[in-house]
C-alpha cells in the first residue's frame, strides 16, 4: 500500500499467475457453476417440488368425499386377548355420489355390529379410497419433499462436479509429468 494506492485482493482462484494452466482456468469456472447450479437449481426444484406437491394434496382433498357406509356383518373380536385395538376387513354398503348403492370390503374396528354406520371416503367415481390429506399433514409433507429435491439437486451438482474436478486433476498430474520428462534431465545435468 504504498504511494497511498488500495492493493485489490482477489479470491485465489481468481489471481494472475505465471503458473496457471488452462486446467486451473477450467477448474475455477466449474467450481463456480457448481456452486451457482447448487444455489439456483436447488433451490427452484425444492420450491417447484414442493409447488406440485402441495397442488396434488388440494386436489386430492377436493377429488375424495366421505360417506356413511352400513357395516353388513359384525367385525371379529381379536384372537388375542392383549390386543385391544383389532381392525379386520368386514363387508360395507353405502352410496355413491350419482346415488347408487355400492358394496365392498373395508378394515374396520372390531366389537362393531352388523347395521354400525362407519365414516369412509370414496373417489367422484364412488369408489373406496383412502382419506386425503389433511392441510397441516400435506404442508409438512410438501416441505418435505421440497427439501429431499433440493438435496438431490445439491448432491447431484456436487458430485459431478466433484467427478470433473477429479479428472481434471488427472490430466494436471500427466501434464505435470511430461514437463518434468523434459525438464527433469536439464537439472540434473546441472547438479551432477
Amino acid at each position: 500500500m504504498y504511494g497511498g494506492k488500495a492493493d485489490r485482493k482477489r479470491p485465489w482462484r481468481w489471481r494472475h499467475s505465471p503458473l496457471r494452466r488452462r486446467v486451473d482456468t477450467v477448474e475455477t469456472w466449474i467450481v463456480l457453476l457448481v456452486w451457482a447450479v447448487i444455489a439456483v437449481g436447488g433451490t427452484l426444484a425444492g420450491l417447484l417440488t414442493a409447488h406440485a406437491a402441495d397442488a396434488s394434496f388440494a386436489r386430492q382433498r377436493d377429488e375424495r368425499q366421505s360417506v356413511r357406509a352400513v357395516l353388513l356383518a359384525d367385525v371379529p373380536q381379536s384372537a388375542s386377548p392383549t390386543q385391544t385395538a383389532y381392525r379386520a376387513l368386514v363387508k360395507v354398503r353405502w352410496t355413491a355420489p350419482d346415488g347408487t348403492s355400492r358394496t365392498g370390503e373395508t378394515l374396520a374396528t372390531s366389537g362393531l355390529r352388523a347395521g354400525s354406520s362407519i365414516m369412509l371416503w370414496q373417489d367422484r367415481g364412488g369408489s373406496l379410497t383412502g382419506a386425503p390429506t389433511d392441510p397441516a399433514s400435506a404442508s409438512v409433507e410438501s416441505a418435505l419433499y421440497g427439501a429431499g429435491a433440493a438435496v438431490a439437486v445439491a448432491g447431484l451438482t456436487y458430485g459431478t462436479g466433484a467427478l470433473v474436478r477429479w479428472r481434471l486433476d488427472r490430466r494436471r498430474l500427466d501434464e505435470w509429468a511430461r514437463e518434468w520428462e523434459r525438464v527433469g534431465p536439464q537439472w540434473s545435468q546441472r547438479t551432477g
